[in-house]
């Protein structure tokens, strides 16, 4: 029997159920904290998160890992009381979301620190706490891979493989590298997510094919952001499409490589910290995309796979 590290603590493989791989409970970038603009009583934030994961979990979801990682709104205790109020299961992360926002004390630092962090938030526990990381985030900058994004994954690389713990990654650009940095540090290509292939201006589907053929998962992770949702005289956000559009990227993908190395999730995040709110939430995964991927002539079996099977694969510890 397997375990999998939540915020409060370990539980069984067969008790993940349905788990969204790509959630935010409140994410912002280092530094939103000092602007009185974004000031907000906890309370009314803790309002929100428990409305929308209430009814993730009223939908049959059971589990969200938060991507938020080191420096990005990351609140243990806080995650902790919405994880008691809802009922849902939350996967707090390692690491940080990409290099473009990563805090100054931590740019420099060398390959082997930033191992030895990462290993131990996912053995020991973060923030001074016993409550131990399930996964590992790293990213891409918006420019590209920098040096210090593939030093970043590197050390998540030796990381994933001393640990067990999976990586998911921010942005589907550069993919070829981000397999190649991993695989160089002697992780299989199962225990990585190369997440947000469905953004706008990050879709190939001949990509997508690439990275499932060498084993690697591919991340479906920004379902929801529909540019039909913008509200008169606004824009979507830019990674935005129409939703049709991702709905048939997706079950192509279904079509030609089947569910076995794929993921999905909405990237939502429940409270905005720094930035202008966009319209989505975690229940539009279960509320909306199952019932489209289901009219789309997709199978119990492949969602299941997707929702169930697949995250139980990656998020297994031990």
């Amino acid at each position: 029997m397997g375990k999998i590290n939540t915020v409060l603590g370990p539980i069984a493989t067969e008790a993940l159920g349905i788990t969204a791989m790509h959630e935010h409970i409140g994410f912002g970038l280092p530094g939103h904290e000092l602007d009185p603009k974004w000031w907000t009583p906890q309370h009314i934030m803790l309002e929100a998160a428990c409305e929308k994961l209430g009814r993730f979990y009223e939908l049959g979801g059971r589990t969200i890992v938060d991507c938020s990682g080191m420096g990005f709104g990351r609140d243990i205790a806080y995650y902790q009381v919405v994880s008691k109020a809802t009922g849902v299961n939350i996967v707090a992360c390692t690491g940080f979301w990409a290099g473009d926002g990563v805090p100054q004390y931590f740019r420099e630092k060398s390959v082997e620190y930033l191992t030895d962090l990462f290993c131990h938030e996912i053995i020991n526990g973060i923030d001074g706490t016993e409550v131990k990381a399930g996964a590992i985030k790293v990213g891409v900058s918006n420019h590209g891979l920098s040096e210090l994004d593939e030093r970043m994954y590197r050390a998540a690389a030796r990381a994933a493989r001393a640990t067990g713990a999976p990586i998911l990654t921010h942005l589907s650009k550069d993919a070829e590298r981000q397999m190649e940095l991993v695989e160089m540090e002697g992780l299989s290509l199962d225990k990585i997510i190369i997440g947000h292939a469905d953004h706008a201006f990050d879709c190939d589907p001949e990509r997508d094919f690439r990275v499932a053929k060498r084993g690697a998962y591919v991340g479906f992770d920004t379902i929801g952001y529909d540019t039909e949702k913008a509200a008169p005289g606004n824009q979507a956000p830019p990674w935005s499409r129409p939703r049709a559009e991702r709905l048939s990227q997706i079950v192509n993908f279904l079509e030609v490589e089947g569910a076995h190395r794929a993921i999905i999730s909405t990237d939502a995040n429940c409270w905005p910290l720094g930035f202008e709110s966009t319209p989505n939430s975690v229940t539009e995964l279960l509320e909306v995309f199952v019932p489209d991927l289901r009219a789309a002539g997709v199978n119990e079996k492949t969602i299941e796979q997707l929702l169930v099977h697949n995250p139980a694969q990656l998020l297994t510890l031990a």
